[in-house]
Order: structure tokens, then C-alpha cells, then sequence
């Protein structure tokens, strides 16, 4: 079946009413109707925008898959894969932004082209190195799938868990996992975390959609908007991590609360229209719309009649007990999977329920977040939250911090990561004040809750941050209001299309008018460009660092599977699945040091190795230490320590008589620490064998 045409309410006044007449039947028999590719095609936009749109997304699928067999991970420089990928590649965005725009151009606005456009974008940007890469990518991901197999393994909490012992205290999104491995039979989450960033963007697209659509029954906007947070969500929060798990499920929870308070809006609308009928002695049909007495129409009840039966309907228009309880699950996975998203949630809730109007519905979703998150932090995380209370209350009084806490060290990186770091810095920067003039130039934004959503993050942003990374996370979490308001600013007429100024079901309003000329259509496809080149910057640039080449696993996999009591040392902790066994082997990380030590570390890089080294291992087991490739790129595109200090390592490891080579190939080397000034002992041979 092919889309209706598009029917938005974009009145110029809501005091002046829309022509109210009744929806025209289908005259076409569904048997009539066209199926498979005729429907696509008889839904596709018409005339020349129409052509752009039909082609340009085959053409830019069929573009991106010639050019990934082309390119080349070795390459990737401090400008990460933007410096792997032909230029073939780069043309699929470019199209897909071009077709997109033309969708938007088109007076009826498709759902299903402009899906589509959406999923191919999801699939070009985040399915790219899905594809090329031949391992998982990121080591935090890694570190989440040696958390996840080890609760499998115990069949829960870690016993011995160390430094990890905090997943043991937010253990939702890796219980999760692990059932999802025993109800499917898989070995390991590595079978599908490869595309946890394209299989959650994907599921992102729903809340997202419920979220718009509270807001406006305008497509044009709706859509503007999703491809717009899309398009600058460069933070790279979508990798298998607790806390795209719980951002997904907190976007869901902000989805359903602001559609609940449309639903109310509309109520209350209908309940005053049913009112003014009843007073100019009309009648209300059924499906809502008032008609003038004598007019033709379905019957319906008295205008007193239904004024009460809405009333009455408005006043009990709380939380019912199934979507309530639906909201306690996903509040309860985000309050046990993660620790900053449910002080997100509470403080969006918290701003939303300032609205008189809005507190019947906000206020009990509110008051099960904070009572939930109150009851897990005295229970199962009081230790953590124990032994961090004083930082955490530290951190309130540093607003400024917390605020530049996230910036790169500009000085100490090289050039490409200086010019993605500012390239990343623009985007948000352009993004924010878009949101702004959105906000500014069109009223009727202001009154649909988007403020408060845009807003919240801040508030949190100046409270804590969050190891350096609240900046970037407060950007993620106002990113869907701020799309949205930029998109109203692009693409919205001056008078908008409010969701409580909707019709009443069954009234076709009015269809949108076709949004500007070539001109603004220009405008807006070349700041799209730009907006989107902005994201290939901030989520491509460090990919250097994030790929782990199939020699690396094998290393880091040789060394966890050591004897239980052994301890890894490693210049950083960037491998991919250091920790392995994390709950038998202790681990030292050198680059974690701090202060003088790191100091000590850049500028005698021998003696601060053999410090390391000669420090006694509680457990008693032998100690290891661990170069690769993706730990000195670490280094280097970071600038956490100069190329001197990398190299003097390395050369200081290998001419240190107590350190035994025992595996080696092109990206790693592994060795075998002995007390004893000796060393000897076989060395594995280049390309990884053991001795």
C-alpha cells in the first residue's frame, strides 16, 4: 500500500480556524492498489526533486559499496579512517545529503523515502568500519565483552573483580548480555558487538520518531530532524557500552512522557472545542469536529454531553497501569546499567514537571527515578557511592571544571587531532546555535517541552565531570532537542505545525506548501554537508587508536591466558581485551600514573619500566609486559606521552636483560619479566609463535 499524501496542520493562527471538511473516501479498491516496487515508486516524490530522490540513494548505496574493497586501514594517520577511505566514498554521503533534501523539498513529504534515506546514512557512517574491520573496534567495547563473558562464566557478580568491581554495582546492560547469550546458544557478544553502533542507532530511530511527532504533525519537520541527529552525532556513544544501552532506553522514557503530554494537550484542545460548540449551540460529531447547527453530518451527542465526557477524560488522564509499569521496567534497566543517565533522566523530568499542566504526568515518572536510583545507590552500589561521595560533592564546586574537563590537550597532539578536536568544537557550537534561532524564531516551540530537554544536560554538565567526558555526554543528551529545534529553523514555516493545534481525527487539514525556493533548498543542503562533514571529523578521527588488527588480539589473547596470578603490564590501556580474565589477573597500566610518576615515566622511560617491573606481585604469579601498535598510537594521537618517551620504552624493554621475549609479530610483542639478571631462554620467532 502506498503512503497517504501528507496532510499537516500548518495554520497561521490557531484563533482563526482551518477549514473543516469531511476526508475525501479512497476511491481506488485496496485490491487496486499498487504493491512492492510500484508502490515505492507511485509513493516517490514527483517532479524534479522526485528524480533526485529516486536516484540519488540507489546511487550512493552502489557508490559506497565499490569504494569499500578499495580501501586501505594501513593508511589511517592521526586523521584516523577519513585518510583510508577513496574518494569514491565520500560521494555517498554527499548524494544521500543531496536526495535527502530533495525528499524534504517535495510538497508531500514520504515516510518511507525519507526512512529510507535515514537508514542508509546509519548504515554508510556507522556500518563503514563494521565491515572493513576484521575486529572489534574500541577497547572499552572489548573491556564490556570480557565483563560480560566473565558474569557468564560466574553466573553473576565477579568475585575478585579489583578496580572492575563497579560493573558488579551497575550490572543491567552486561546481565542483559548474558542472557542474550544463553537464549540464543552464542560463545561470545562478539558475534554481533561489531554492529552494536549501527543496531543502535537503528533502534534510536524509534523513540525519536514518537519524540518528533509529539511535537508536530508536520513530516517535513519530523524528518528534518532525525537526519539532523544523526548527521551530528559525532560523540561516538554507540559502541557496546552500558551507557548507549541506557541512553536508548532514557530516550524511550523521555519519548513516551512528552507523547502522554501531547495526548493531554489534545484532550484539552478537543475539550475546549467541544465547549465553544456547545455554547454556539452546535453539535459535536463523534469524531470530535464541531459543525453548525442544521449543518450535515453524523449525529453525536449533545455539546454538554461530550464537553463532560472529555472533561471528565482530561482529569483522569494520568499514567494507566500497563504503560506505567512498562515505564518502571525501562527506568529500572537504566537505574541498574548505568550511573549518570538516571540523574539525566531526573533532572529532564524535573525541568518538564515546572509546567503546571504537566506535572500530572511527569510527576509520578519522576518520583520512580529518583526513587529507584535512591534505592539502588544505598543498596547495591553503596560501596562505589561510599567511597566516591566526597568527590562527587567536591566536584558541585567546580562548575568551571567540569565544564573544559573533556577538551583535548591541544598543545601536546598532533595536527590532524587538533583540526578534528576544533572541527568537533564547531559542529557543537553550529548545532546549539541552531537550536537557538530555532528557538527564537518560532514561539510555538517553546511551549512543547523541547527547552527543558535542551536545557537539563547543561545543569549536570556543571555538576560533575565524569572523568573528562561530561562535556561531550551533556552534547549527546540535548543533541534530540537540539535537532529538532534546528530543523524548525530550517525547514519550519513562521507559523509551525503544533501538535495541540492538531485536527481532530478523521479532519484533513490543510497540506504543508513547499518549504522555500532553490535558493534556501541550497542553503540548507550545503550546511547539512557541512554539519555532516563535522561528524565524519569527531567520530572517524581517532580510528587509528580504536582498530585492533587480528595480530594485536592474538597477543593480548596469549597473554589472558597466562597462569591465574599473573600480572600484564602495559604502556596503556588501549588493547583490545586487556581484560581478559580480569578476575584472575592483575594488571598495571603505566600510562595511568599521575603527576610526578608520569612525569618520571616521559623523561626516564628505562628506569620508570624497571620500577614497574621490580615491584613485588601480590598474587605471586609470574608478570608480563605488553607492547602493540594501537598502545603507542594511543600515545601519540592523545598526547599523553612524547614519541621519545614511546621509543625509549620499547628499546629499554628489549635490551633489559630480566625481560624474556616470549611471542612476538608485527604489532605486538610480549615478554616474560625474571628476576634473575640472566633473561635467558628461547624467543618466539617473528609472525607470533611460542617457544
Amino acid at each position: 500500500m502506498t503512503d497517504a499524501p501528507e496532510r499537516e496542520d500548518v495554520r497561521p493562527d490557531p484563533r482563526t480556524p482551518a477549514p473543516r471538511t469531511p476526508a475525501p473516501a479512497d476511491p481506488a479498491p485496496a485490491a487496486r492498489r499498487p504493491h512492492g516496487l510500484r508502490a515505492a515508486l507511485a509513493a516517490a516524490p514527483s517532479g524534479p526533486s522526485g528524480w533526485i530522490a529516486l536516484g540519488a540513494l540507489p546511487v550512493a548505496l552502489a557508490l559506497w559499496l565499490l569504494a569499500l574493497p578499495n580501501a586501505r586501514l594501513s593508511r589511517m594517520g592521526d586523521l584516523g579512517l577519513l585518510q583510508a577511505l577513496p574518494p569514491l566514498w565520500f560521494a555517498a554521503p554527499v548524494l544521500l545529503t543531496v536526495g535527502f533534501v530533495a525528499v524534504l523539498r517535495s510538497p508531500v513529504v514520504r515516510h518511507r523515502w525519507a526512512g529510507a534515506y535515514v537508514l542508509a546514512l546509519i548504515l554508510v557512517v556507522h556500518g563503514t568500519p563494521s565491515l572493513l574491520y576484521p575486529t572489534l573496534r574500541y577497547a572499552w567495547a572489548w573491556k564490556h565483552v570480557a565483563i560480560v563473558d566473565a558474569m557468564l562464566r560466574h553466573g553473576g557478580a565477579v568475585p575478585g573483580a579489583g578496580k572492575l568491581d563497579v560493573y558488579n554495582q551497575w550490572p543491567g546492560f552486561f546481565e542483559f548480555h548474558a542472557l542474550v547469550l544463553r537464549a540464543t546458544g552464542l560463545d561470545s557478544v562478539l558475534g554481533y558487538a561489531s554492529w552494536y553502533p549501527v543496531i543502535t542507532n537503528v533502534l534510536l530511530l524509534g523513540p525519536l520518531l514518537l519524540l518528533y511527532r509529539s511535537f508536530t504533525t508536520d513530516r517535513r519537520l519530523v524528518w528534518g530532524g532525525i537526519w539532523l541527529y544523526y548527521a551530528t552525532a559525532w560523540v561516538g556513544q554507540d559502541y557496546f557500552s552500558p551507557q548507549a544501552f541506557a541512553y536508548l532506553l532514557h530516550l524511550t522514557v523521555i519519548a513516551l512522557v512528552v507523547h502522554r503530554l501531547a495526548a493531554r494537550r489534545r484532550l484539552a484542545r478537543a475539550a475546549a472545542d467541544a465547549g465553544a460548540g456547545a455554547g454556539a449551540g452546535g453539535s459535536v460529531s463523534p469524531a470530535g469536529s464541531v459543525s453548525a447547527a442544521g449543518s450535515a453530518g453524523p449525529a453525536g451527542p449533545s455539546g454538554a454531553r461530550a464537553l463532560g465526557t472529555v472533561l471528565d477524560g482530561s482529569a483522569r488522564a494520568g499514567w494507566r497501569a500497563a504503560p506505567f509499569a512498562l515505564l518502571l521496567v525501562l527506568i529500572a534497566a537504566i537505574v541498574s546499567s548505568h550511573q549518570l543517565t538516571p540523574v539525566m533522566l531526573a533532572v529532564s523530568l524535573l525541568l518538564l514537571a515546572l509546567g503546571r499542566r504537566n506535572r500530572r504526568t511527569v510527576l509520578p515518572v519522576l518520583a520512580a527515578v529518583v526513587g529507584l536510583t535512591v534505592l539502588w545507590d544505598a543498596t547495591v552500589a553503596r560501596p562505589f557511592v561510599s567511597a566516591n561521595l566526597s568527590g562527587l560533592i567536591a566536584a558541585l564546586g567546580s562548575p568551571d571544571h567540569n565544564a573544559v574537563a573533556g577538551l583535548a590537550r591541544l598543545g601536546e597532539a598532533p595536527f590532524g587531532q587538533i583540526l578534528a578536536s576544533w572541527a568537533d568544537r564547531g559542529l557543537t557550537a553550529a548545532v546549539l546555535l541552531l537550536a537557538l534561532a530555532g528557538a527564537l524564531r518560532h514561539r510555538w516551540v517553546r511551549r512543547v517541552g523541547l527547552l527543558p530537554l535542551l536545557v537539563a544536560p547543561v545543569a549536570v554538565l556543571l555538576a560533575n565531570a565524569y572523568d573528562g567526558e561530561m562535556l561531550f555526554r551533556a552534547y549527546l543528551f540535548a543533541l534530540p532537542a537540539a535537532a529538532f529545534l534546528a530543523a524548525a529553523l530550517l525547514w519550519g514555516n513562521r507559523a509551525g505545525s503544533r501538535a495541540e493545534d492538531a485536527l481532530p481525527p478523521g479532519t484533513p487539514p490543510r497540506p504543508a506548501t513547499r518549504p522555500g525556493g532553490p535558493l534556501r533548498t541550497g542553503v540548507c543542503a550545503v550546511l547539512l554537508l557541512g554539519l555532516l562533514g563535522g561528524t565524519l571529523f569527531g567520530y572517524y578521527s581517532k580510528e587509528a587508536m580504536n582498530y585492533f588488527t587480528p595480530q594485536e588480539v592474538a597477543a593480548v589473547r596469549y597473554v589472558a591466558e597466562t597462569p591465574a596470578g599473573s600480572r600484564i603490564v602495559s604502556l596503556t590501556a588501549n588493547e583490545p581485551g586487556g581484560e581478559l580474565n580480569f578476575d584472575t589477573h592483575d594488571r598495571l597500566v603505566l600510562g595511568d600514573a599521575a603527576g610526578e610518576d608520569l612525569q618520571h615515566l616521559a623523561t626516564a622511560p628505562g628506569d620508570a619500566l624497571r620500577g614497574a617491573l621490580a615491584t613485588p606481585n601480590p598474587a605471586g604469579g609470574p608478570t608480563y609486559l605488553i607492547l602493540t601498535r594501537a598502545q603507542v598510537l594511543d600515545c601519540e594521537l592523545t598526547g599523553l606521552l612524547p614519541a621519545s618517551a614511546v621509543q625509549g620504552l620499547a628499546a629499554a624493554a628489549a635490551a633489559e636483560p630480566t625481560l624474556r621475549r616470549v611471542y612476538a609479530n608485527e604489532d605486538a610483542v610480549v615478554y616474560q619479566y625474571t628476576d634473575s639478571g640472566a633473561g635467558g631462554g628461547a624467543t618466539a620467532p617473528a609472525g607470533g609463535s611460542t617457544p
